[in-house]
């Protein structure tokens, strides 16, 4: 499988709550995004401009799943982000 590097755009500002949780804004369109614990966890990945085998391996150490299972949470939460334009190439 080719890997497609994903960065968080600069027009999406993330606040996180002391929950474990956040929201994304998207400066652009002024839409915001609810984001959970994980969600988070995997967009702070992208922020940092984590690959997303690094992310996948967080996503799967943090919450003891198989890795398999945690490379297609986090495939699908990006895809949804790419759908909503929060993401840009690098």
């Amino acid at each position: 499988m080719t890997e497609v590097r994903s960065i968080a755009g600069d027009h999406v500002i993330c606040t996180e709550f002391d929950e474990g949780e956040g929201i994304l804004v998207d400066l652009n369109t002024r839409r915001y995004y609810e984001l959970n614990e994980t969600a988070l966890l995997i967009w702070k990945g992208l922020e940092k401009g984590f690959e997303i085998d690094d992310i996948v391996a967080e996503v799967a150490a943090t919450y003891d799943v198989q890795p398999e299972h945690a490379r297609s949470s986090v495939e699908k939460l990006i895809a949804r982000f790419r759908s909503y334009e929060l993401l840009s190439d690098p």
